[in-house]
Order: C-alpha cells, then structure tokens, then sequence
C-alpha cells in the first residue's frame, strides 16, 4: 500500500505560466519549473546550485521531445543552451525547463542521476530523447547509490506533478481490474485496460502490419504516435515489448488497428461488451 504525500507548489510571479518551484514532504531536495522566456532575467540562487534538468519541447505537429542533461550550474547550463540554439549549434526548440536540485548533490551524483534518468525515458517511450550520451559507468560507494535511487524515485514524482510523463510509469493493473481486447482480422491482437492516465496496452499485444492509406496520409496524430513507438522500440517486431499507457483508449486501438478507431467501441471484454457498456 502506497502513503500519501504532500507536495508544497509555489507560484513565483502569481501565475502557473511563469516560474513554479515544488517542493516534497521530507525531501531536501527542490524542483524549478522556468519558462524558457524568463532563463536570462532569472537570478534566482537556487537555479544556479548543481543538479539535473528537463528542457520540454514540442514540434508543429503535436511531437513532444526531452532533452536530459546535469549542471554544476544549472542556470549557466540553460543560458548556454540558448546560445547554441541562436548560433545553430542546437537544433531543436525548447520552452520550459524544469531543474532539480539537493543539498548533497556533487558531480558524480547528477551524472548517475542524468543516467538513470535518460535510460528510464527512452524505455518508457512517452517522449523522444534528445539527449545522446549519458555517462553509463559513474563510480559511487553503495551508499550513494542508495540515496540518489531514492533521489531518483523523488524526481519521478515532481516531474509528473508539473505537467511532464517522460518518467512516468504506466499503471497497473489490480484484482478488480476488467481486461478488454481490441482484435482485427489483420492480425491486430492487444489486451489492456482503463487506467488512471487513460488506457494502458500489455506487452506481447500485437499490432496491425500495416496502416490504411488515410491513416497515414491525413497526417493522423495516432499515426505519429505509433511510428514513435516504433522507432523507441516500446513496439517491436509488431508488438508491445512493454506496458504503455495511452492518453485515451481512443490513442490505443488507433495505434493498435492502424486507422482511425473508437476506443469505447473497439474496446471489449472477452464477453463482447465495450468499454462503453461497461
């Protein structure tokens, strides 16, 4: 059984469009939220301590992408991102950052963090990371390990709570929980069931071989949604290598079908209802 926890928001400038800070019950740790318009004006001392970052991008057409990286001084870091983006040496855009910092954080600390961190996004699939190396062999005593895993979990937790999935793990299923099937004579096969973030597919579903030609060529966002999955390796060989959970059960049996879908429809219990009866 999981325990409640309290988390303390602060709007800096009166508003959630502008900078917030997080903080967790009996954690001595902190999360800054910062709008990218508001990195050169901000002196802030806690956004320039040590720790890791999340710069939060989104394409024209819908495609959310991360950037993961680890500052001794964070607000340095940001600014420096800025210049590579006006001098074309950074090519993607990004419009909110969101720091976390620790009283005990050193160098060795945010490089095992930002690893942590990089691997656990890029399985989950949820976003596109931008990021492209990640120091995989940091050496640390036992102890340290122990403290930036729990660090870590901390993270995962605020970085939900400010608008952000990359982290975060899809649900799981209970003994009350009702499974429904989405099938098609093409070879479609998934299992899953409604989630508290939407609708979550079973690993080893199976997935249609190919998309009507609409699908693709309406510039569907599902049809995006599922190329991505594909190219993150969250669906491999036609199946789900994983639990996903979908923003709707709408996005999930699009993605599974290959065509635009229903979800509450195409959604059923072994018996024949749809997630709409039910």
């Amino acid at each position: 059984m999981g325990y409640g926890k309290t988390i303390e928001l602060f709007f800096v400038d009166g508003k959630s469009s502008g900078i917030v800070t997080a903080l967790l019950s009996n954690w001595d740790g902190k999360a800054i939220k910062i709008p990218r318009t508001d990195i050169g004006s901000c002196e802030r001392e806690d956004i320039q301590g040590i720790g890791v970052y999340f710069l939060l991008c989104e394409d024209a057409d819908g495609t959310k992408s991360v950037y993961i990286g680890e500052a001794e001084n964070i607000r340095a870091r940001l600014v420096q991102h800025l210049r590579d983006y006006t001098a074309g040496r950074e090519p993607y855009y990004w419009n909110t950052a969101i720091a976390f910092t620790g009283r005990d954080l050193d160098k060795a600390c945010i490089r095992f963090l930002e690893n942590r961190f990089v691997e656990t996004a890029r399985k989950l699939g949820h976003m596109k990371v931008l990021t492209q190396k990640s120091y995989k062999n940091t050496v640390m005593k036992e102890s340290q390990i122990a403290n930036m895993e729990e660090f870590g979990d901390k993270v995962e937790i605020l970085l939900d709570a400010l608008g952000c999935k990359a982290l975060t793990p899809p649900s799981k299923p209970t003994a009350s929980t009702t499974y429904l099937r989405c099938k098609a004579g093409n070879g479609a096969s998934a299992q899953g069931f409604a989630s508290a973030g939407g609708f979550t597919v079973l690993a080893g579903s199976l997935i249609s071989p190919t998309c009507v030609p609409s699908f693709a060529q309406q510039g569907s966002t599902y049809h995006r949604l599922r190329q991505q999955l594909m190219e993150t390796g969250v669906i491999a060989d036609g199946s789900f290598s994983q639990d996903y959970e979908f923003s709707s059960p709408s996005a999930a049996s699009s993605v599974v079908l290959g065509r635009s879908s229903n979800g509450n429809i195409d959604w059923k219990t072994e018996e024949g209802r749809s997630l709409r009866e039910l």
